[in-house]
């Protein structure tokens, strides 16, 4: 039996709040993990969330950031910059979660579509955001590039929050 989750929904006026609460901690902890070629340190993340539009949803489970999604909301446009779940936690639902809650919140807000990007190898996540009716509108050929690896394309998928 799972532990009961929590989502919370941080921005601008709660940054310090975040702060002090060490989640911006956590979640660059969570980032180092699951993002080691690319990942946003607790300054990124801070600068990022300094900036009204930008929010960051969290779920957390016994008090500790388990998965979160850092996004920006303009006007009837939204995208998210990360999405990501514990390595503890992943295969549980976490994710789905996440986009739920974020569908509800831009929804709530006027929202009318959703952009992400996404490494043309993660098939996980590509079949979850298909399943939440994400779909390929681009692909940036060889977008991915780090040392001793082949190029990766990423793709650009976008979903109509009016469906």
């Amino acid at each position: 039996m799972s532990a009961t989750r929590h989502i919370q929904h941080y921005q601008k006026d709660k940054a310090l709040l975040t702060i002090k609460d060490n989640v911006i901690k956590e979640v660059a902890a969570i980032e180092a993990q699951v993002q080691p070629l690319d990942a946003w340190d607790e300054q990124a993340i801070t600068e990022l969330l300094s900036q009204d539009i930008n929010k960051l949803l969290l779920v957390s489970q016994k008090k500790e950031v388990v998965g979160y999604c850092l996004y920006q909301q303009l006007f009837e446009q939204a995208e998210i910059f990360r999405i990501a779940t514990h390595p503890d936690y992943q295969r549980q639902g976490i994710a789905a979660q996440l986009l739920e809650a974020l569908f509800a919140a831009l929804t709530a807000q006027g929202g009318e579509s959703l952009l992400l990007e996404v490494r043309a190898d993660n098939v996980p996540a590509i079949a979850l955001y298909e399943r939440y009716g994400f779909a390929v509108i681009h692909r940036r050929k060889g977008y991915y590039q780090a040392a001793n690896q082949a190029p990766m394309d990423a793709l650009i998928m976008a979903c109509d929050l009016n469906r």
